[in-house]
C-alpha cells in the first residue's frame, strides 16, 4: 500500500513536476520510487544525471527495476550524445535482457518495450524492434494499461502506413491526456504534430499548444536548440 507521500510523490510525477515529486518522496522509505523519478526528470529534462545514477546505485543491482533503470541511464546518454560511455550500448541491452526475466508481467513488458526502442533508435534495426513492441503491446492490452499503451504505440506507429501511422499516434495521445500524464501528453503532441502536413491546421494548433508547455516543463529535446 502507498503511503500518502509516495500517492503524492506519484501525483507529482504523472504531472511533470520532478523536483517537486523528488522533495516528497523519501528516498529510504521508497527507494525504487525515487530512483524512477530521478531518471524520467534525466530523461525528460537532461537535467540531474548525477542525481538519477546516485538514486540507481542505492537499489538492489540484482533487481530488476535496477536493471530496467541502469538500461534507460546508459540509453538516454547514447541517445543525446551526452558523455556516453565506451560500454552503454552493451549495458543498456544486458539490463533490458536481464529485466525482462523477471516474474512481474508488467515490469517484464517495459523492458521488452524499452529494449526495442534501444533496436529502432540506436541500432537502426525496426525489424528487431517490432517483436519487442508486439510482446510488450500484449501484455499492456492484456493488462488494460492504457498508460503503457500510449508508449509502445506512439514507437509502433513509425513501422506503420501513414493512415494508421496517424491514428496510433493519435490514439496515444489521447490515452496520455485521459491520464493526467502532463509530460508524456506534451510529447505525443509534438509526435503527432511532426507526422502531419506541414499545411495541416491540426500541426499549427498543436505545435501553439505544445511548445509552451515543453517550455515550462523544460522537456529538453522539445525545446528549440540555439
Amino acid at each position: 500500500m502507498l503511503t500518502d507521500d509516495a500517492y503524492v510523490a506519484r501525483r507529482l510525477h504523472l504531472l511533470g513536476e520532478w523536483e517537486a515529486a523528488l522533495a516528497v518522496v523519501d528516498p529510504d522509505a521508497e527507494p525504487e520510487l525515487h530512483a524512477e523519478i530521478a531518471v524520467d526528470r534525466w530523461f525528460f529534462q537532461i537535467e540531474g544525471h548525477e542525481e538519477a545514477e546516485k538514486a540507481v546505485a542505492a537499489l538492489d543491482p540484482a533487481s530488476p527495476t535496477a536493471q530496467l533503470l541502469t538500461a534507460r541511464m546508459a540509453y538516454s546518454r547514447l541517445l543525446f550524445q551526452r558523455d556516453p560511455r565506451a560500454d552503454d550500448r552493451a549495458v543498456a541491452e544486458a539490463g533490458y535482457r536481464a529485466a525482462a526475466q523477471s516474474d512481474d508481467e508488467k515490469q517484464r513488458g517495459w523492458a521488452e518495450y524499452h529494449w526495442g526502442v534501444l533496436l529502432d533508435n540506436i541500432d537502426g534495426d525496426p525489424a528487431g524492434a517490432l517483436a519487442r513492441y508486439e510482446t510488450a503491446l500484449e501484455i499492456a492490452t492484456k493488462s488494460g494499461d492504457g498508460y503503457f499503451e500510449s508508449y509502445i504505440i506512439r514507437h509502433l506507429a513509425h513501422l506503420k502506413e501513414p493512415a494508421e501511422r496517424i491514428a496510433m499516434l493519435r490514439r496515444s495521445l489521447h490515452l496520455r491526456a485521459a491520464l493526467g500524464a502532463r509530460p508524456q501528453t506534451i510529447a505525443a503532441q509534438a509526435a503527432l504534430a511532426e507526422d502531419l502536413p506541414e499545411n495541416d491546421p491540426e500541426r499549427a494548433e498543436l505545435i501553439r499548444t505544445f511548445r509552451p508547455g515543453a517550455e515550462e516543463l523544460r522537456i529538453g529535446w522539445l525545446l528549440p536548440t540555439n
